[in-house]
């Protein structure tokens, strides 16, 4: 097993070691100056980068998600394409990005990127996997640079615990990518709750039951190797994660089912489906994840169904709150008689993973508040009072929605200009991505977790506190979490 680990960590492992500490003085050299190229001062002035300017942005992650994410931020008119990386750079699932800004730099190495066009870089977007996010994360806020990285926003609790730090550290902006914080949604749950609407809410049931890339299998050990294809560093790839050998069902997404690389149903869809519950009704961290109940519990890949418990403490005025999760094919949650047709005319189809299927396995979630019980969807789709009549009663008491001014693209790179804040931003984003994690660590060891959140340690689990940590980053590697 050591023997395994090491593989893969030699290749220029000096000067890997040695890049980050110069990268790391560079980053101390340079936060200040680099806002003078780009013609900011402070993120809490009014302008970062003169209005008539575009951002320039960095890509990391250019095909499947980090296709869509790119187009999506270049189509605000916002954005100068500056750089482009990705680790299979050539690839299929590539070529669509490469063919529409030809004549980008491009770089399979982030570091190597930020090396030589630091200077040239206003904000990156990582549209990598799970994995991967913490490192460009970090290494880009620590050089003064704006970050748009796509739900979760990192793999473990303290990776997301550093990011929250760093944002603050390095006076930049963070947006995690779960778009519904910046459209109808948002507006309408905030406005809801400053008016009383949905109040002394005691309990909250997200589901999401669509197919999964993992539903099916059955692994009793990592998969055997397979050449590695001609356009891939697949040792970048690893970034910090333990090296295992190439094969296709790590790739274009499958990764997502294994514990090493992604973080499931709950990482893929939490924070599309109680983002702004979690943000409104100020839930923070947990006490508590009891897995109720794990079909087909694997060590190496997530369950074939899971339902979690979360318990959440009083805040102030506001009641606990139990919050259950339900993922899986079949493993529906009890709805309520007057639940109705499930909210939402079509089907979304996850970002990298799996489809939804028929209407019964529509993601979405049930809020029970004092005297009204409200039914959502996910995404950007609004909450409806639940049953018709008490919607009806209440038509004439429910706030006027305002409209949004910008979405989550936009806000993000008017932010960068300091002329909005960021709505995901990691402070924000942050804690939303520490409960998922903890939801993950549950599924993994099939273990209540008692959990203090202000030690931010797991009480009766010592196993479950070295998960918060996560696995020790692979040689060359560790000095990301020291920036």
């Amino acid at each position: 097993m050591e023997q395994e680990n090491q593989k893969g960590t030699n290749k220029g492992n000096m000067q890997r070691r040695q890049f980050i500490k110069n990268t790391m003085a560079l980053g101390a050299a340079t936060v200040i100056p680099s806002c003078f190229i780009a013609g900011c001062t402070d993120r809490n002035n009014k302008k970062r980068i003169t209005p008539n300017e575009k951002v320039n942005l960095a890509c990391c992650g250019i095909g499947y998600r980090g296709k869509d994410i790119i187009n999506r931020l270049y189509d605000t008119g916002l954005a100068n394409i500056v750089a482009l990386c990705d680790v299979d750079m050539g690839a299929p699932h590539t070529e669509k990005i490469l063919k529409k800004f030809p004549d980008v730099p491009r770089f399979q190495d982030f570091r190597q990127m930020f090396d030589k066009m630091g200077n040239q870089i206003d904000a990156v977007s990582v549209g990598t996997p799970d994995f991967s996010h913490f490192p460009i994360t970090m290494l880009a806020m620590s050089l003064g640079k704006h970050v748009y990285v796509e739900k979760p926003m990192a793999h473990t609790f303290r990776e997301a615990e550093l990011i929250i730090q760093a944002e603050k550290k390095y006076n930049v902006w963070g947006q995690m990518g779960n778009q519904g914080h910046s459209s109808a949604n948002y507006y309408q749950f905030k406005a809801w709750v400053d008016a009383g609407i949905v109040k002394n809410v005691t309990k909250i049931t997200a589901f999401m039951n669509g197919v999964r890339r993992w539903h099916g299998m059955k692994v009793y050990d990592y998969l055997k190797g397979q050449p590695i294809p001609e356009t891939m560093d697949w040792d970048t790839w690893h970034t910090t994660a333990r090296y295992r050998d190439y094969n296709v069902g790590y790739v274009s997404g499958e990764w997502r089912s294994w514990y090493d690389f992604g973080n499931g149903a709950l990482g893929d869809w939490g924070a599309h489906i109680f983002d702004t519950a979690h943000e409104f009704l100020k839930l923070g961290l947990p006490t508590e994840v009891n897995p109720l109940m794990l079909d087909g519990w694997s060590p190496l890949i997530f369950p074939q169904a899971s339902t979690l418990l979360f318990k959440f403490p009083q805040r102030g005025n506001l009641p606990p709150v139990d919050m259950a999760w339900y993922d899986g094919v079949g493993n529906l949650p009890s709805l309520p008689d007057e639940f109705g047709n499930p909210v939402g005319d079509s089907d979304i189809r996850p970002p990298t993973a799996g489809t939804v299927g028929t209407k019964e396995s529509h993601p979405g979630k049930i809020i029970y508040g004092e005297g009204v019980t409200f039914k959502g969807w996910s995404h950007d789709s609004t909450l409806k009072v639940i049953p018709e009549a008490k919607a009806k009663e209440m038509e004439g008491q429910l706030p006027e929605i305002p409209g949004c001014t910008s979405n989550h693209f936009a806000n993000f790179l008017l932010a960068c200009k300091g002329e909005e804040e960021c709505r995901s931003s990691f402070a924000v984003a942050g804690p939303l991505t520490q409960v998922m994690m903890l939801g993950v660590i549950a599924q993994r060891l099939n273990a209540v977790l008692e959990f203090d959140p202000v030690k931010k340690q797991v009480a009766n689990n010592k196993i479950a506190n070295a998960y918060l940590e996560g696995p020790p980053p692979r040689k060359g590697w560790e000095e990301f979490y020291k920036l």
